[in-house]
């Protein structure tokens, strides 16, 4: 009995991807398919990175398959391919950085910079190539949080090779000045200061660079919105009234320039005693479930108020780095998956597979 492609697709058509939450022949992932005699091999294309789920997707495709009558051999070749999605329109896309997630919070204090590096490790350790740009020009910490020390290198003297840290890409301020070194410096500067750090790196291959903004919605912010080709960006809170009323401010900001809100981080949402395991809310409760209702967007995962996440921060080793399987990592990961999974939905950015045309008076 031959098999057919068709039955092959018509199969794949009843397995849902659990990220995606569509099956893998209305998604194009399922490409490839190659029939000989009974034995079937096909490549499944995930858009996002999956390191963690690809040996169970793997399992899932092949004995899938391996329902149609008359098939023999399956053999399922599944990766991760991340692609450029499309950002603000006539702002110029990064040379070496396909996406940018910005990380931003209305208010200081409620965790963003460690949001930040934390879903950066994140997405690095589900196989994506990551980098990290420190915004925060007046206060950068990403050098402290990712234990680097020392100058960035130029080859040429005026591009900068980006620092490492954890595996992943780093650039900040704080790599070039002595660290008690106060940054007294105007608007006009700043913004100046932080498009040199992001277009005068050399990024090497990023499928995703995460900007770790300062707080509030000024001039780096607005920079941000109008010159940096941002694929979108997440808004990290506290459940406290304060916090959220500043956190809704930085998200009807992004929404006014039309870059896509991917979702809400809550930190410090619970708190649990070390000693006799207690819970307290001491922040308040729902508060970044409630903006999310309010807004239609997702609320990506809660955070609770862990003495360790402060400790492996400061220490330079941030949770995702230092204890990959604590809990506390893997609701990063989830945050991470999400985050991957809702910029995958997006559209993508066609702009750099056409040649820029030119016409010549002959």
């Amino acid at each position: 009995m031959s098999i057919s492609e068709l039955q092959v697709q018509t199969a794949l058509k009843e397995l849902i991807d659990p990220s995606l939450q569509k099956d893998y022949v209305s998604t194009k992932a399922a490409r490839n398919i190659k029939i000989d005699g009974d034995n079937v091999t096909l490549d499944v294309v995930l858009p996002f990175p999956a390191n963690s789920v690809l040996a169970e997707i793997k399992q899932q495709v092949e004995a899938k398959i391996k329902t149609i009558p008359g098939v023999g051999s399956v053999t399922a070749n599944v990766f991760s391919k991340i692609v450029a999605h499309a950002a603000q329109r006539g702002v110029k896309p990064v040379p070496g950085v396909r996406n940018i997630i910005a990380v931003a919070s209305g208010k200081g204090g409620v965790g963003k910079s460690t949001t930040a590096v934390n879903l950066a490790l994140a997405l690095a350790a589900e196989g994506a190539k990551v980098g990290i740009l420190d915004a925060d020009i007046y206060g950068p910490s990403q050098p402290t949080m990712l234990g680097i020390s020392g100058k960035p290198e130029s080859a040429d003297g005026t591009t900068l090779e980006p620092m490492m840290g954890h595996g992943l890409q780093a650039m900040s301020i704080g790599f070039l000045i002595d660290v008690e070194t106060p940054m007294v410096w105007r608007g006009p500067m700043v913004t100046q200061a932080l498009e040199q750090l992001l277009n005068q790196t050399n990024w090497h291959d990023l499928d995703y660079l995460v900007v770790d903004l300062p707080p509030g919605t000024g001039d780096i912010q607005l920079t941000l919105a109008q010159r940096v080709p941002v694929t979108g960006a997440v808004i990290v809170t506290t459940p406290q009234d304060i916090a959220l009323i500043d956190a809704r401010k930085g998200l009807k900001m992004f929404q006014k320039v039309n870059i896509p809100i991917l979702g809400i981080v809550e930190n410090m949402s619970l708190h649990i005693c070390s000693k006799c395991g207690h819970e307290e809310r001491i922040f308040g409760e729902g508060g970044g479930e409630r903006m999310g209702k309010d807004y239609e967007i997702e609320m990506l995962g809660a955070l609770p108020l862990d003495m360790g996440i402060r400790v492996q921060t400061d220490s330079g080793k941030p949770s995702v780095a230092s204890d990959p399987d604590s809990r506390i990592s893997q609701i990063y990961k989830q945050i991470a998956r999400r985050v991957a999974v809702k910029i995958a939905d997006l559209a993508q950015d066609h702009s750099v597979k056409f040649p820029s045309i030119v016409i010549q008076n002959t």
